[in-house]
């Protein structure tokens, strides 16, 4: 028989298990890098570039367009590590909670 008051409570967990995980994304981290480590990029779990290393060695005006390459794919990089990341944090908040939705990707609610 469905219980409508177990399903509103469910609900309201989901809810707040979600609020929740997008409050701790803040503090989740993912790096790229790219030329072998002569840029690394930092983001964090809400996709904003939080840190950005240049090695000095490509800081010369002849390796402008190198260096403008490589940051940016260092910064592609590290937001699509910080993909998988946000991805399993939602798994593992909601584990459990929710039921397993075959192709319900938490990941994009954010």
């Amino acid at each position: 028989m469905f219980d409508m008051m177990n399903l509103l409570g469910k609900v309201k967990e989901v809810q707040a298990k979600l609020k929740q995980v997008k409050e701790n994304l803040v503090h989740l981290q993912a790096e790229g890098e790219s030329g072998a480590g002569l840029v690394k990029a930092t983001v964090n779990g809400e996709r904003k570039l939080v840190k950005l290393e240049i090695s000095p060695d490509i800081i010369k005006a002849e390796d402008k367009e190198m260096m403008n390459d490589l940051i940016v794919a260092a910064v592609n990089i590290a937001l699509a590590n910080i993909e998988v990341k946000i991805k399993e944090e939602f798994k593992k908040n909601t584990e459990g909670v929710l039921p397993n939705l075959p192709g319900f990707d938490f990941g994009n609610l954010m």
